[in-house]
């Protein structure tokens, strides 16, 4: 096996460790790492929880002899980190120990790192390679570039639709909601609701459908709900006041905040800018739109939308109702289970 070859081989295992911090490590990226011994695989680990370990300080810690390290390499999706947050600094740690080579699939894009613990590990005499399965890595941690660089959380849009594209039911001069995904995508969607930061929706959907966009199917964190609600007048009896779980609601008419209610104030025309501002400000890396059509639509005229998630029934026909949003792209991926689909597309 030649030496790229084998460094491939191990940068694969450490985005294989990484993924399985999905959904509990936000805002921070998803990490993995393996330690190496002539051959032989002495060390791995992954950033499980925001807030505790890195993935190089869990897979130094699974070796048994720490003699060992100094004749070793250690291998990481994202560039050890150079700065002291809520842990210390990994590029410290690997220099202490004297681990003397280290591969690094991607430079980190944050800018208190960027760079600064590459040239760290460099000025402290250890051999470092940078840019190993360079592509799949950025793939992997998406939501944390996009985060970083562009001063604003990834955003999803997700909607389900009838096979003639309505998204609910007009009967007697209502609009009524309609199950339109089964089991199996209904628990895919809320395993999803675990690993994002905020999912919102707008006043329209609030009032009718009183969702309480909980991840009731799975376990895992509630995300922050947000509701835009341009003139405050919802009613406080609906889920998403009186659940105990937090909500934000977008207003050109604010309140006092209340326990677990918080009003975000802004004219109407910039409401997308004013809430993704405050989503970065507080840390929220991955934002779900889940609809309905209306505010759907404003966030795609806004430009800043990632991806769409498009689920559709195949079997279900609807007289009439609310259409669904119109996604003229090309999907990247099609999963299919009985006669419902689930189309993805990237709006990169």
């Amino acid at each position: 096996m030649q030496a790229i070859e084998t460094d491939e081989f191990y940068m694969q295992r450490c985005l294989q460790l990484a993924k399985l911090g999905w959904g509990n490590v936000s805002p921070n990226p998803l990490v993995g790492a393996i330690i190496v011994h002539k051959g032989k695989v002495i060390g791995e680990g992954y950033h499980r929880i925001y807030g505790e370990a890195h993935a190089e300080v869990n897979a130094i810690n699974q070796v048994s002899d720490v003699a060992l390290l100094k004749e070793s390499t250690i291998y990481v999706n994202l560039e050890p980190c150079s700065h002291v947050g809520k842990t210390p600094a990994c590029s410290n740690l690997i220099i202490r120990m004297g681990i003397p080579n280290v591969v690094v699939g991607m430079q980190d894009p944050f800018d208190q790192v960027s760079g600064r613990g590459i040239t760290r590990l460099k000025n402290a005499g250890i051999n470092v390679t940078v840019g190993v399965l360079e592509r799949e890595c950025i793939e992997l941690n998406r939501v944390f570039i996009e985060f970083h660089t562009q001063k604003k959380p990834w955003i999803r849009v997700k909607f389900a639709q009838s096979a003639n594209g309505f998204i609910d039911q007009f009967i007697k001069d209502k609009h009524q909601a309609v199950a339109i995904t089964n089991s199996f995508f209904n628990t895919l969607n809320h395993k999803e609701r675990t690993a994002i930061d905020a999912i919102a929706v707008g006043y329209q959907t609030a009032l009718r459908d009183n969702p309480s966009l909980s991840p009731r199917l799975w376990n895992g964190k509630m995300p922050i709900r947000i509701v835009f609600d341009r003139y405050n007048s919802l009613p406080r009896s609906l889920n998403l006041f009186n659940d105990g779980n937090d909500t934000w609601v977008v207003t050109e008419r604010p309140m006092e905040n209340e326990p677990h209610v918080r009003f975000i104030e802004t004219t109407w025309e910039h409401r997308i800018k004013t809430i993704l501002h405050h989503l970065y400000q507080a840390n929220k890396a991955f934002l779900l739109v889940e609809g309905g059509t209306s505010l759907i639509q404003t966030f795609i005229e806004s430009g800043t939308v990632n991806e769409f998630w498009e689920f559709t029934n195949k079997q279900l026909m609807l007289e009439g109702g609310t259409k669904s949003p119109d996604i003229t792209l090309t999907p990247f991926e099609t999963i299919t289970f009985e006669h419902q689909e689930l189309k993805r597309y990237s709006a990169q």
